[in-house]
């Protein structure tokens, strides 16, 4: 399966990953999915988000086991983050056939659409949209930097944009939601474990900081005479930088847009986008108010006027304490087993950590009880084609899964 996806949205130069949503690239992602549900006999059905699913057992029935992540990336990504889950829950299944599981529950494989944003500027639009925490009106006004809107690139993929919209009735039918993940950071490895359980996602949010200005001459234009707004923006991002080390939080500037973006142009307006988490809201706060802070004062030293905008923000989540509990049980019984899913000594640990990134399963926790499995990434690195785990990790991950799905979906 991983030999068969691998190439998939690759970028012949960076080595990276473009699957962004509903292009050809998740066209041929979504087909993949689909091959592998009906491979194995599995009940297909894409739902009116997009989002697509395969089901072991009567879909409405009610109190079902779903596991699956996403298969789109960021710009350039890496090969792990997304996919890793999809993947793993199809092994995962196999390994459940191949013991002779017996369910006593439905099971269900997800792939949930459009998970990174890359393409429309919001993650977990497929989740979010579910869950009713994306309405409608407000997916029809997402736009890419080709000003092609959503209900526009879904149809010309084949879906119908008029069925968008919450979706209570699918998410009643779930009783828990597992996510497996490559860990994007280098606990696990600091602690000799090769699979771990979420404890909760960081509180973040992404805001859009305009500095507007004076495009002028770059030659002519005498220094003092000068309404240049990329000194405003490169001083906030220096101070996105102070604060976030402050406060032992997280600030990026990521990505900017310049206009009018000519080498021998000042600019008129340069918009950059914040992303920052934190351990908690009041320190979350503290990070982005200074950060406003120190860009007022330069913007108004240097003449140059600021709005700024938050495009996006999720609260902090607490995964589902029974389901956890639940999991650490059914996985510290594993481990004692020696079937290689703690720590490199077989031991019983089934650590437990937080993270700073979003995902599907934070975004449906307020809906449903949802946990999520980490598999260990040595470097650390993630959304980039660095991302990286051994295969004998990704196997252990697969053998946790299993042995979660099967504790709670098995009799």
């Amino acid at each position: 399966m991983w030999r068969e996806l691998a190439p998939v949205g690759r970028h012949r130069e960076t080595g990276g990953y473009r699957r962004y949503a509903w292009t050809p690239a998740d066209a041929d992602c979504r087909a993949w999915f689909r091959q592998q549900a009906e491979a194995r006999g599995l009940t297909y059905e894409a739902d009116r988000n997009g989002n697509q699913w395969a089901w072991l057992g009567d879909p409405t029935a009610g109190d079902a086991v779903v596991t699956g992540s996403h298969l789109d990336s960021v710009p350039d990504g890496g090969a792990f983050d997304g996919p890793l889950g999809v993947v793993s829950s199809f092994a995962a299944l196999d390994e459940l056939l191949a013991r002779g599981a017996r369910f006593a529950r439905p099971l269900a494989l997800v792939n949930f659409g459009d998970e990174e944003g890359a393409r429309f500027g919001l993650a977990c639009v497929g989740s979010r949209l579910t869950s009713g925490q994306l309405t409608v009106e407000q997916a029809h006004r997402l736009t890419d930097a080709e000003g092609i809107t959503l209900p526009r690139a879904m149809e010309a993929a084949g879906y119908d944009p008029d069925a968008l919209g919450a979706d209570p009735e699918r998410l009643g039918r779930i009783g828990a939601f597992v996510e497996l993940h490559v860990e994007q950071g280098r606990a696990l490895d600091l602690s000799g474990d090769r699979v771990g359980l979420a404890s909760a996602i960081w509180p973040h949010g992404r805001w859009r900081f305009d500095f507007r200005g004076e495009a002028n001459h770059a030659g002519t234009t005498r220094l003092e005479d000068r309404r240049d707004p990329m000194l405003s923006y490169a001083e906030t991002v220096l101070a996105a930088r102070r604060e976030a080390e402050l406060a032992g939080a997280v600030a990026t500037f990521g990505k900017i847009s310049v206009e009018p973006n000519g080498v021998n142009a000042i600019p008129s307006l340069v918009r950059g986008w914040l992303d920052s988490r934190a351990a908690d809201q009041v320190t979350l706060d503290q990070v982005v108010g200074g950060v406003e802070k120190a860009a007022r004062a330069y913007a108004e030293a240097h003449g140059i006027d600021l709005d700024v905008v938050r495009e996006s923000f999720t609260p902090v989540v607490e995964f589902d304490h029974a389901l956890r509990d639940e999991l650490t049980r059914i996985l510290g019984a594993a481990a004692a087993g020696g079937d290689g899913a703690g720590g490199d000594d077989g031991g019983l640990r089934v650590p437990v950590l937080g993270t700073g990134a979003g995902h599907d399963a934070g975004i449906l926790s307020s809906s449903i009880p949802t946990a999520m499995l980490f598999v260990r990434n040595p470097t650390g690195v993630s959304h980039s084609p660095a991302e990286f785990a051994a295969e004998d990790d990704c196997v252990a991950g697969v053998l946790a899964l299993a042995d979660a799905l099967e504790g709670l979906a098995c009799r």
